[in-house]
This record gives structure tokens, sequence and C-alpha cells, in this order.
């Protein structure tokens, strides 16, 4: 393990945080005085990767700079989280945001360019399928009507709102979601269709999730899915549909994700941090340990569900022992729970 002594984070601090429930604006951790000198001097962080983090690294990247505003220039850009993982494994950039874990290809991709990683979950995201506000009559979907929209058969066949369900209108059913290189399709895929990257091609797709928002709310006849954040922030124009995956609809919000209810469409957010950048850049680690400490309040602003503080506490302990990998074997991991994530982070 690397030795981040040079961070001055303070141990005694974290096992309060670990130990106590903080409110969530206050800083999970405190630190000794950074080098500022070290931090001005150091260089630009580059982040790019999953557009459903981007709003919680861009706004992460905002405060740093207000708070710190001679440290180097934070770039946070998206791609998708596929995307994000090429130009992270090639050396491109310093940290990748993701919506899922990375895979095992992309494992051996960052291996074989000797690109070692720390592997931190930051939020929990309800996965949203959104139909336009003016819609009247859908307020809720079944899993198996999903796979039976989304999945390669219904490709130019499954085209009418009516052949999802009889009472539903004769109309048109026009599709808006992620590209292929989204971590969000590569979920969505996975725990709708039952297979990583099976999806119908036939629809509007984007890495945007901005674009997508637009395509829905101009159009009646649309359905369309992304992360929770960006239905938030256009409620007023979007309807969410309740969820059923067997007992009974279930609406996404932060409360049902704590409880378990809203299954399998809740997942982990991730950032993955170079670990040689960390060793060779001030800057990084600084920004880093700021990303950890705020991220409750971060998050909730933004419009995800935050982590309890011990996950906090423990990411940042992964982070400063520079602990190297991940802990889901390549694969996302349907209807895992904040509980299980906190299980499987405590026994990296």
């Amino acid at each position: 393990m690397r030795n981040l002594g040079k961070l001055g984070i303070s141990v005694s601090i974290l096992t309060m945080a670990v130990s106590c429930s903080a409110p969530s604006t206050t800083p999970l951790v405190d630190s000794a005085p950074p080098d500022l000198e070290a931090i001005a001097s150091s260089a630009p962080i580059s982040i790019d990767g999953s557009s459903t983090v981007y709003p919680i690294s861009s706004e992460m990247a905002e405060r740093f700079k207000q708070e710190k505003p001679d440290s180097p220039e934070v770039s946070v850009d998206f791609s998708g989280t596929g995307g994000g993982f090429e130009k992270f494994c090639a050396g491109e950039t310093d940290i990748s945001d993701a919506s899922r874990p990375i895979t095992q290809a992309e494992m051996d991709t960052c291996k074989g360019n000797g690109i070692q990683y720390v592997e931190l979950p930051v939020a929990f995201d309800a996965l949203t399928v959104v139909v336009n506000g003016k819609n009247t009559w859908a307020e809720d979907i079944t899993l198996a009507e999903l796979k039976a929209l989304w999945e390669p058969a219904a490709e130019g066949t499954i085209t009418r709102w009516n052949q999802i369900r009889p009472d539903w209108p004769d109309e048109p059913i026009n599709l808006y979601g992620p590209g292929e290189d989204s971590g969000t399709f590569d979920y969505f895929t996975e725990v709708v269709v039952g297979e990583d990257g099976a999806s119908r091609s036939d629809y509007t797709a984007s890495e945007d999730d901005e674009e997508l928002v637009e395509g829905v709310k101009s159009d009646v006849n649309a359905l369309g899915y992304f992360g929770y954040a960006y239905y938030r922030d256009a409620q007023n124009s979007l309807n969410a549909l309740a969820v059923d995956s067997g007992s009974g609809p279930v609406e996404p919000s932060g409360e049902t994700i704590r409880a378990t209810e809203y299954q399998p469409l809740s997942r982990p957010l991730f950032i993955y941090v170079n670990a040689d950048a960390i060793d060779e850049n001030p800057a990084l680690g600084a920004f880093v340990e700021y990303y950890l400490a705020n991220a409750r309040t971060v998050v909730d602003d933004v419009g995800y569900e935050p982590l309890p503080n011990e996950a906090y506490a423990i990411a940042l302990s992964h982070f400063t022992e520079q602990k190297i990998g991940s802990v889901f074997e390549g694969k996302a991991q349907p209807n895992l729970t904040i509980e299980e994530l906190l299980e499987k982070e405590s026994a990296f």
C-alpha cells in the first residue's frame, strides 16, 4: 500500500465519523492544514465518464474551487461510463465517474496499461423511467412490460402504446435512452432485459442525459430512462413511472431506496481514482479528500441518495490506504442494498 500521510488526514476524526452519525451538512472528516503551495503548483485534474455521476463531480469541482481558489483547474466531462473507462485505462484522466462497477474487460485493459485504481462509492441512484408530463394514461409499468418494450425482439415490432397495455392509446411510443457507452444502458439492459447490452436500437440515444430529458419533455408519446437527479430537475414537465417488480408499483425516491423497495433499479454510483496520479499530484489527493468529506451534502443537493456516514468513512479509509481494485467482480449486482454495499466495502 502507498502512504498518503502527506494528505494530513486525521485517523482519529475518521474513527469518529464511522461511530457517529453527523448531520448531513457537517463534513465527515477534518484534516490538518493542507500544503497550499503544493496544491497550487499541481497539475490540473481531469474527470470523465458517467453522465449520471457528472452532476455530483461537477458540483464538487465548483465548490472545491470556491474554497481553494488557488488550486488547479478541475475539468469534468462526460462520455458515458464505458467511454470514461476507455480514457481512464489509457491514463488520460485522473478520475472516472461510473454508474456501474468496472467490468472485467476494463480491469484487464487497465492492468495491461499499468493503471491501478481506487474504487469509491459515492451515492445511490434510483434509475428512473419517465414519460411526458402531459401523458394521462401511464402511471406505472411492470418489469415484464419494460422487458417486452426494450428487448431486441421489440425492435420495429412493439411500436405503439396499446401493445404494452391494451387500455393504453393506439398511439406511437417514442423511446429515449442512453447510448451504448453509458453505464446506465449497461445496468438497465442487464437488470431489465436480462443480458448486458441487449437492447432494441430503434430509439433516440444519447450520452447526454439533458438531451434525453428535453426529448421526453417535447414529446407527449415519449418514454425514456435516466438517473433520478435529471428527473428531479425536470419533474414539472415529466412524470416518473412507478415500477412493479412483483410486489406492486413503487415510485423512485430516497425513501424507497433506503427501504430497499425500489428494486432492481436502485444502484450505487462510483468514482475511480488513478492511484499513481494521487502520489504525483497533491491537488488530486486534496480534491478526493474534499469530495468524500462533503459527499453527503452535495449528493443530496444534486438529487441522489447519500450513503451513510460510515460508507464515506470506509471510502476515505480505502483512499488513504490506497486499496487497489474492485469488490464487484467485474459486473453489476442487481438488488444490491446500501447495507450490502457497506458489507462489501467493510470486507475489502
